[in-house]
Formats: C-alpha cells, sequence, structure tokens
C-alpha cells in the first residue's frame, strides 16, 4: 500500500484498513488456499476507493520532472519511490503489482479490472520512465568501473 501512494503514512492507514475489512469479510472467503489473491484483490478495492472519494490531487497535473542527483547507494530506495510518485496512479499500481508483486500481466487485469493491452502500456511506459529518471545510477556505474 505504500508503493501504491508513495506516502508512508497513508499506506499504513489503508493497509489497516484493508485488514478490518478482511477480518469483517473472512467468511466470505470460500477456498482459503487462495488467501493471498483475496487479501491482495481487497487491497486493490481499498486503494481504488480511496482515490475515488478522498484523493485531492485525483485531477492534479503530472509533477513536474524530479531532479535526480547522483547519491550514495544508501538512497536508491528514496529515489525509487520519488521516481513512482512521479508516475500515474494507475501506472504506479501496474509497475508495483509486476515488480514488487511478481504478478503477471493477466493477473493484475484481473485484479485491476483493466485490459490486459492497458496493463501491458502501463507497465512498459512506467518501467520506461524509472529508467530515465534512475539512470544516474547507471552512468555513475559506468564512470566507477572506468577509473
Amino acid at each position: 500500500m505504500r508503493k501504491c501512494c508513495g506516502d508512508a503514512t497513508l499506506g499504513d492507514d489503508l493497509a489497516q484498513q484493508v485488514f478490518l475489512q478482511a477480518m469483517q469479510d473472512i467468511r466470505r472467503l470460500r477456498n482459503p488456499k487462495k488467501f493471498a489473491a483475496w487479501l491482495q484483490r481487497l487491497a486493490i478495492n481499498v486503494w481504488r476507493k480511496h482515490l475515488r472519494t478522498k484523493d485531492a490531487l485525483k485531477d492534479a497535473a503530472e509533477p513536474d520532472e524530479i531532479e535526480m542527483s547522483r547519491r550514495d547507494s544508501t538512497s536508491v530506495a528514496l529515489d525509487l519511490e520519488a521516481a513512482l510518485a512521479t508516475l500515474s496512479t494507475p501506472v504506479r499500481l501496474c509497475v508495483v503489482l509486476f515488480a514488487d508483486e511478481g504478478m503477471t500481466h493477466g493477473e493484475i487485469a484481473e485484479l485491476t479490472d483493466l485490459p490486459l493491452g492497458t496493463v501491458k502500456s502501463h507497465i512498459r511506459r512506467g518501467t520506461q520512465r524509472l529508467q530515465q529518471l534512475l539512470d544516474v545510477y547507471a552512468d555513475g556505474l559506468d564512470e566507477e568501473g572506468s577509473s
């Protein structure tokens, strides 16, 4: 949830909502072997509900380009979070589910109710954008390797 929204506090609040919803709806789970998928579906639904009802920035313009300067390796995670925050919400969701959760395009399409082609293009565009924003790390490795 933190990676979906790019805000640790909001992510924690939404995760808490997911678990409260899970506790209320656990009796509806017909197949205990599918608990992980069921919980993931709940999380995505909570995230989507939040976007529809409470996201004050929903119709705001995309964030400006963020200036990524070369930083030490301990800040890679922070830079990745900042780069993810520049992606539109549906693109970020698809990239996070693909890269962090290891889901297939088909699984993401089913979970998010997005067409398969849309999921594929979101992942392609999102990863290309992340590569552009984070290429300073690749440049830094090239310079270090040639020294």
